[in-house]
């Protein structure tokens, strides 16, 4: 089955602020990977090209980095076939655009895991990890809140 999953959100600072972020995924001053309510991102070799990593059952490596994005291709789970791309581009000058995007294509039971648990499981990280963005720039905590079958699986897998 063919993915294309899109995330995207609005951050009311110039990209200069937004793309230093960038530099703090998967360490313990992470300012983007909601590590407080998911399993934590980690790279063996730190956020460089060829590094391996991922979290929870997830597993990829980066294939590129740069100011404006860092792209993953998935090892793992089997069945997942592709790449996935956490970038930011300006909007203007006091507004960037954080984007996470999936394009894959997934084959065999990673389908069907991809439509029942996956998805939705990912769906609800990506929104966390937005949140956590934006609020790091305001006073207000953004929380968005999950819906009841991401409830039911955080319950499950706990």
């Amino acid at each position: 089955m063919r993915v294309v999953n899109i995330h995207r959100r609005k951050i009311n600072e110039p990209i200069e602020k937004v793309s230093c972020l960038l530099k703090t995924l998967s360490t313990k001053d992470d300012a983007i990977w909601p590590y407080e309510q998911w399993p934590a991102i980690r790279f063996e070799d730190g956020i460089k090209v060829g590094s391996k990593g991922g979290h929870g059952r997830i597993r990829y490596k980066i294939i590129d980095n740069n100011n404006q994005g860092i792209t993953f291709q998935f090892i793992s789970p089997e069945g997942f076939v592709g790449t996935h791309q956490l970038a930011i581009n300006s909007i203007h000058e006091n507004k960037t655009e954080i984007i996470h995007e999936i394009k894959m294509t997934t084959y065999k039971k990673a389908t069907l895991l991809w439509l029942i648990v996956i998805r939705w499981l990912h769906d609800a990280l990506i929104e966390d990890a937005f949140d956590k963005v934006e609020s790091y720039y305001s006073l207000e905590k953004k929380i968005t809140p999950y819906n009841l079958w991401v409830r039911v699986l955080r319950f499950l897998y706990k």
